[in-house]
């Protein structure tokens, strides 16, 4: 599995990988022990995660979630010390030690959580992903 087959809904919790294409849509598994199965038409707003970036104070403007998610896993390892549940200072504090040059003022405390809930769910059911390399290094080589 790859980032790339990672998608989030808008208005559904969690995450869902990516099972197969349909004529009108895709059909997407949670990415949990329920398994459920969910076709996702043009009425939904299916995100990849390979799309999502974070907004930055840099040059570049953003920074690729999946680089976001590997820095998070190479210093924090299992254990975040914060969850979806953290207060705001906490989930800031956090967010600022992964990432520095975030933009504090496009970036909402709703997001870090959602980050947060994504790592955990990733390194609880397709932790390959954090450890892999980055999809375009392994087709360069």
């Amino acid at each position: 599995m790859t980032i790339s087959e990672i998608a989030t809904v808008s208005g559904k919790g969690g995450l869902y990988k990516v099972v197969a294409p349909t004529k009108s849509g895709v059909i997407l598994e949670s990415l949990d022990e329920a398994k459920t199965k969910l076709v996702a038409t043009t009425n939904h707003r299916l995100s990849l995660l390979n799309e999502i970036s974070i907004y930055t104070t840099t040059k570049e403007g953003t920074v690729a979630l999946e680089d976001i998610l590997k820095k998070i896993h190479k210093d924090f390892g299992n254990d975040l010390g914060v969850d979806g549940n953290s207060d705001a200072v906490e989930l800031k504090a956090f967010m600022k030690a992964v990432l520095p040059e975030y933009d504090e003022t496009r970036v909402y405390v709703s997001d870090i959580k959602k980050l947060v809930r994504w790592y955990e769910a990733i390194l609880k059911y397709a932790p390959e992903l954090l450890t892999a390399e980055k999809q375009e290094n392994k087709e360069e080589k």
